[in-house]
């Protein structure tokens, strides 16, 4: 006799059965010298993606296809602020995974993680979106936005693998865990992945903006917070500016609270790190600080970070 029980779990397994089999012919791993981790074809012309820290300063990359096939892979592009690399191998007609929307995604549906945990080629873990909108810090020191947060279980080498739908839609790259805690694991958005990774393949690198200026997060007295109405009790003190940088050329000083930058509020260091895209680079705009106590409008040109 066939309960509804059974019969719903025969509808979840047909599900992910069905998403393993379309899938996973794209799933790659990744030997990078002294580590590795995975990754997935994302053109079939032989680009595939993965984390920054699966591949960044290997002396050399060997990816090694579904079908047994290991292939040379060169660094196309490397971005550690938002831990993602663009590898090439030399192929044709490979099976690629299709990108979805992350925006579309919806906390409790299923997710589908594949990956090389320990070595282990090809291995299925499933879960569900258990969180959406978290923030991680990369190994550079920027964070991370936008991070989905999944309990399909994640070990070391799932690194770079996808986070797919039951759709077969990659909606995150794998890329870290919480240990000890069981079932805390972390994906990328496929937006932000889609994004980076579209600007690795053209330029090899993310263009964005930098001041000048080495600063830490402190609180703001209270009555410089209503004195200038500040929108926010925080901002970044300035510990060192870089000679002949946008900041020293503005008059930023050391000891200078930044709590604006282009009339948006700073409220610490991500603030900024997130306001200093590849769009400001060149285009002045008002930096505000308080000096003291007194609240002051610097005009301010970031310039091309080279980090």
């Amino acid at each position: 006799m066939v309960t509804d029980e059974s019969a719903l779990l025969d509808a979840y397994s047909d599900a992910v059965v069905r998403t393993v089999e379309a899938a996973s012919p794209a799933v790659v791993k990744i030997d990078a010298g002294r580590g590795g981790g995975s990754g997935f074809v994302l053109a079939p012309d032989g680009l595939v993606l993965t984390n920054s820290h699966v591949v960044s300063q290997a002396p050399r990359v060997t990816v090694t296809l579904a079908d047994g096939r290991s292939l040379r892979g060169d660094v196309v592009g490397d971005d550690p602020h938002t831990d993602l690399a663009v590898v090439r191998v030399d192929g044709s007609s490979l099976p690629a995974l299709p990108v979805g929307d992350s925006r579309a995604v919806r906390v409790g549906q299923i997710a589908i993680a594949i990956g090389n945990p320990f070595g282990f080629q090809c291995t299925v873990t499933t879960g569900v979106v258990s969180a959406l909108g978290r923030s991680l810090r990369a190994k550079s020191g920027r964070l991370i936005d936008d991070v989905i947060q999944t309990d399909a279980a994640l070990n070391p080498g799932n690194s770079g693998g996808p986070l797919v739908t039951t759709r077969g839609e990659v909606i995150g790259v794998n890329t870290a865990t919480i240990l000890p805690a069981q079932g805390l694991c972390f994906a990328i958005a496929s937006n932000t992945a889609r994004f980076v990774a579209s600007h690795l393949i053209r330029d090899g690198r993310i263009r964005r903006s930098y001041i000048g200026v080495a600063g830490q997060n402190v609180p703001v007295p209270r009555r410089l917070v209503v004195a200038h109405r500040l929108p926010a009790p925080t901002a970044v003190l300035v510990v060192s500016v870089e000679p002949g940088s946008p900041g020293e050329q503005a008059g930023v000083r050391d000891g200078d609270l930044i709590v604006a930058f282009d009339d948006r509020p700073v409220g610490g260091v991500d603030d900024l790190h997130r306001l200093l895209t590849d769009e400001r680079i060149g285009v002045p705009a008002p930096l505000a600080i308080v000096r003291g106590v007194e609240r002051r409008a610097l005009a301010i040109v970031p310039a091309e970070s080279r980090k």
